[in-house]
């Protein structure tokens, strides 16, 4: 190899790794952005919705973080339909005003005894502009890893877009632990300390802003389309159902598996193993941080193996051992026994996490690619992810929590069957034609 091409080689891998950092990092602050709520909903409820019941406080905070999820599949169409139309970099950039702007509204809502009714509405118009933005997010940054990768590594760099997701959620609840042992007590947190997460998530989104504005683009919006093709619509995407279909489905269990292991364990900690405040939010913390260092590694087994065995692999342990992990947690009152039960699924929820983003990916051509993402996953994620946490709370208040557990093992079940009969999409990427 002349020193010509290796100096070509260097500057693309540089650029690679560069645009990849670029991505990654905007990705890390909307999801920051949007973990926030739920990481400090146990501080704030009491402040939009009065009541002596705590569950019933919780299922209100709930009732809008699912709210925020129904705006998703708008947010995956209309963004997804721009980044085809527009390009990945203009979408990403977007979404991210967005997502600061709700952030900056939460931080500054003047309670319920201030304002009345008014103060639960503003913070449902808030988490309606986040849910928009985390829609159009997911499917684009999902896009833009997988196309700015190279194929042969595409699995290991589009695993990072659930390394920072999952950094943005570690992130929110690093804030929370700094709060509560170093700078605030109980008492001023329920007051006025929630705030503070949620101004930190505006400015930090508003410097992403810059930083987004000098990636690299991936898609040639000047390449012409044959046909009645056209980029970034529904019409163009419908010409695809079984591609769409199947984003669905196996976004079902794994969306599932993921918020209940992730989002809800905090408040299951507390709500129902009798974990204090405290020590839900160090398991917490620690079994996510574990969770994230995994992801390449499992993204890089897929690109040795395929796709395709994670998922089953994911599908058939996940079917089998979340109802026994489960019940074991529920009654589990030692730390370590808790991290470990967390850390079992988390390990087993891998094998659908590292993956999901360039599975979707190489399903669509470029012209619709980011739509086709970004829309089905967020039909299915507003329906099932985002109803997790209630259903489960809505389990419990009427004493049946155990049939919660059932429900997750009968959304993961359901998406092996997908998993078992679709194309491994490693060996039949859309992205590589």
């Amino acid at each position: 190899m002349s020193s010509n091409q290796v100096e070509k080689l260097q500057q693309t891998t540089t650029s690679t790794i560069k645009s990849i950092i670029a991505g990654s990092l905007g990705n890390l602050v909307e999801w920051y952005d949007w973990y926030i709520y739920t990481a400090f909903s146990l501080y704030f409820a009491s402040s939009f919705f009065p009541s002596n019941n705590q569950t019933i406080q919780l299922l209100n905070t709930a009732g809008i973080f699912a709210i925020g999820f129904l705006m998703r599949p708008a947010g995956g169409w209309l963004m997804g339909a721009y980044a085809d139309k527009k390009g990945r970099k203009k979408a990403m950039t977007v979404s991210v005003l967005l997502m600061s702007l709700g952030s900056l509204i939460i931080a500054f809502i003047p309670a319920y005894k201030q304002i009345g009714i008014l103060a639960p509405l503003i913070l449902v118009l808030a988490r309606i502009m986040q849910g928009l933005s985390v829609g159009g997010e997911y499917g684009t940054s999902a896009t833009y890893l997988s196309e700015v990768a190279t194929k042969n590594k595409r699995g290991f760099f589009s695993s990072f877009q659930y390394v920072t997701l999952i950094m943005g959620q570690l992130m929110a609840l690093a804030v929370l632990v700094l709060l509560q042992h170093l700078f605030l007590n109980d008492k001023q947190l329920h007051a006025w300390g929630w705030r503070i997460p949620f101004a930190i998530g505006g400015v930090l989104a508003i410097i992403v802003f810059y930083l987004r504005r000098r990636m690299t683009e991936t898609v040639n919006l000047t390449e012409p389309i044959v046909g009645i093709d056209k980029r970034g619509t529904l019409r163009t995407l419908f010409k695809h159902p079984k591609a769409f279909l199947t984003v669905i489905g196996l976004t079902l269990g794994g969306t599932v598996a993921f918020y209940t292991f992730t989002i809800y364990m905090q408040k299951f900690l507390v709500n129902t193993a009798g974990f204090s405040l405290n020590n839900a939010t160090l398991i917490s913390t620690f079994t996510l941080f574990v969770f994230m260092v995994l992801q390449p590694a499992f993204g890089l087994l897929s690109d040795k193996i395929g796709r395709k065995p994670l998922l089953i692999g994911f599908g058939v342990l996940g079917s089998i051992a979340t109802v026994p992990i489960m019940l074991a947690l529920g009654n589990s009152h030692n730390f370590w026994v808790a991290f470990a039960l967390i850390m079992s699924a988390l390990i087993i929820i891998s094998g659908y996490t590292s993956i999901n983003a360039v599975v979707k990916a190489e399903l669509f051509p470029a012209n619709i690619r980011a739509l086709g993402v970004g829309f089905p996953y967020a039909i299915a994620v507003s329906i099932f992810g985002g109803t997790a946490e209630y259903i489960a709370l809505d389990f419990k208040k009427y004493h049946h929590q155990e049939w919660f557990y059932w429900y997750v093992s009968i959304c993961i079940a359901t998406s092996l069957v997908i998993y078992i009969f679709m194309d491994d999409t490693k060996r039949n990427s859309k992205i590589d034609l």
